[in-house]
């Protein structure tokens, strides 16, 4: 499993810089490589540092801010749907985000803080919001909010913050609306240092709470009467975990728009070829960078036209969503 994590983290970086060489010129690989190793023509620094890299970057930290954050959803959850764009999560981040890019906010640094901290509080609110209702008892007594129960009421939700998100565009001037559908639609076009950098910082905190509770989220998997007799605080051990995810899938929003079934993937193809008995934190990570880098590139050289990452990995995380759909009926049948 050792080697298969490292082979992907070398994937990752050489899709990276495939990644910097696609644009509106072909730069060539070894070029690139070049410059990253220090050398290069200061035109060719400045192209590749400052023009492509920052989406490049954007783009592995926003994909593996979002296998991670699915990750860790879908293991507490114990549900391969419970990903934070189908329990609303994302909605609740993009409605924040939508909020200010609809009103024409302000430019610069200025502009991604103030996306970055209202995508991350319709991210915790949304996420409030739905543990709060589908807060119950269970068959057993037991009170809480199970997995299903939390992915039902999320849906719910997610249709009504879909709803508030078109009634901003609605109420927004032409220009402002525009600007907001693109971003919808999960776009790195506009990606930059200042939109990165909190998306980076909340993938690196997340990332390291999440391996320091390896153990914890091990227990969790077994259900509550062994996880308790484990020691484990069932409920508190859940919403700092859960709490985390909501927030790595709020900045990896925040950063480039909503770009739907990489959190729901990602997780369940890194459980699948690394072998393991539950979701993978950081190969879910990986293969999240590894989505939405390839769909990147895609975006860039399969279609005639320049299309939003959110589109491509759209089209990718449909019929596996179908699959899983199928997968768990068969289940439940055969059962």
């Amino acid at each position: 499993m050792v080697l298969i994590t490292v082979a992907l983290a070398v994937l990752v970086f050489v899709l990276f810089c495939v990644d910097i060489t696609t644009g509106d010129s072909h730069i060539p690989l070894g070029r690139v490589l070049d410059v990253l190793s220090g050398g290069g023509t200061r035109s060719q620094r400045f192209i590749i540092l400052e023009s492509r890299m920052p989406r490049a970057m954007t783009a592995v930290v926003v994909g593996a801010a979002l296998g991670l954050a699915g990750a860790i959803t879908q293991s507490i959850l114990h549900n391969p749907l419970a990903s934070p764009d189908m329990l609303g999560i994302t909605s609740g981040a993009s409605l924040g985000a939508v909020a200010i890019i609809g009103t024409g906010g302000v430019s610069g640094f200025a502009a991604s803080v103030g996306v970055s901290l209202a995508a991350l509080l319709g991210g915790l609110l949304t996420a409030l919001a739905i543990y709060v209702l589908a807060w119950g008892r269970s068959a057993s007594g037991e009170s809480g909010a199970t997995g299903l129960r939390l992915v039902l009421i999320g849906i719910g939700v997610n249709a009504l913050l879909v709803a508030g998100i078109n009634w901003v565009i609605t109420r927004a001037s032409l220009t402002d609306a525009s600007r907001a559908q693109m971003w919808l639609n999960g776009s790195l076009n506009s990606a930059d240092r200042d939109g990165l950098l909190p998306a980076a910082i909340a993938l690196a905190v997340v990332l390291t709470v999440a391996t320091m509770s390896a153990r914890t989220l091990a227990a969790l998997r077994l259900g509550p009467e062994t996880t308790r007799v484990l020691g484990v605080r069932i409920q508190s051990q859940q919403a700092l975990l859960l709490g985390g995810s909501v927030v790595a899938a709020s900045m990896a929003t925040a950063a480039a728009g909503p770009i739907v079934f990489v959190a729901l993937a990602a997780p369940q193809i890194a459980r699948r070829v690394l072998r393991t008995p539950g979701e993978p934190m950081i190969g879910s990570a990986l293969f999240g960078a590894l989505l939405v880098v390839g769909s990147d590139i895609a975006s860039r050289t399969v279609f005639p036209a320049d299309v939003p990452v959110g589109i491509v990995t759209a089209a990718v995380g449909g019929p596996f969503l179908l699959y899983l759909l199928v997968r768990m009926n068969r289940k439940a049948t055969l059962s």
